[in-house]
């Protein structure tokens, strides 16, 4: 099994196919595993690299750091493999690590996609949007509730099951592990505009823990980014609709000479 000893701690990760290297992040919800679909697709043109999150799948979060390291692991893990440049697909929480890395790390990500995600770049507008929607029926319902559509539940049982498996092998965090930063009222955006690089914000048509118009704001706040929505799709889109997420993704790291 292969692992880096890495910030602290032993990262657990894969690598398959060969070409430019192309890094997927997981959400909370996932681990390696939720990017079943998605690497044998890629690795046919890409040195396609998934890997746990520390407090996920296999990676322990053993020296308490948290969340905070997501971006610093990631940056070793690919010193260690002799990385340099890559380009980057986030999840959902993914999007802290890949934005954090992007920003910290600038000329390294070639091509940025942030998946159910806001990747941070907010306004008073989508601060806005974001306390109504967690004040709606739908928002306070818990985030394993809204992990996948009720569309997929009733149409592919055995893909919603899936899901909440791989999400079971996960070891167990304190509950607070992803709580927002008190007070912090920051915004990613004009860091993110200011990278230079090709960013595609991709959102599913039935997200209700990121809905469409929330990420559509977020995408509005950095400039030359590009927004597109997978149709009949949750919040996991990658997992729901595998083949339209997977064309999408395909299509912009071409588009952004990626190939």
């Amino acid at each position: 099994m292969p692992w880096a000893a890495v910030n602290g701690i032993r990262l657990y990760y894969e690598i398959s196919g060969s070409g430019p290297p192309l890094v997927f992040a997981h959400g909370a919800g996932g681990n390696h595993l939720s990017w079943w679909q998605q690497l044998p697709h890629f690795a046919r043109s890409y040195r396609s690299v998934s890997f746990d999150h520390r407090a996920f799948g296999r990676s322990l979060d053993s020296d308490g750091a948290g969340r905070r390291a997501f971006a610093e692991d990631l940056r070793q893990l690919l010193d260690q493999l002799g990385i340099g440049e890559i380009a980057l697909v986030a999840q959902s929480m993914g999007g802290r690590t890949a934005v954090g890395f992007a920003v910290r790390n600038p000329g390294r990500v070639r091509a940025l996609v942030l998946a159910g995600t806001t990747g941070g770049a907010v306004s008073d507008e989508v601060r806005a949007r974001q306390d109504e929607h967690r004040q709606s029926a739908l928002g306070r319902l818990s985030l394993a509730r809204r992990a996948v559509s009720p569309r997929l539940r009733r149409e592919r049982p055995d893909l919603a099951y899936l899901y909440r498996l791989f999400g079971k092998l996960n070891p167990p965090r304190p509950r607070d592990f992803l709580a927002p930063i008190p007070n912090y009222r920051g915004s990613s955006a004009q860091a993110l505009s200011g990278l230079g690089i090709p960013i595609l914000f991709l959102v599913g048509e039935e997200d209700s823990i990121t809905p469409p118009e929330i990420v559509r704001l977020a995408h509005e706040q950095v400039a030359g980014s590009q927004f597109d929505v997978i149709a009949q799709a949750g919040h996991s889109a990658y997992f729901e609709r595998a083949q339209a997420f997977n064309a999408r993704v395909q299509r912009f790291l071409e588009e952004a000479g990626w190939r």
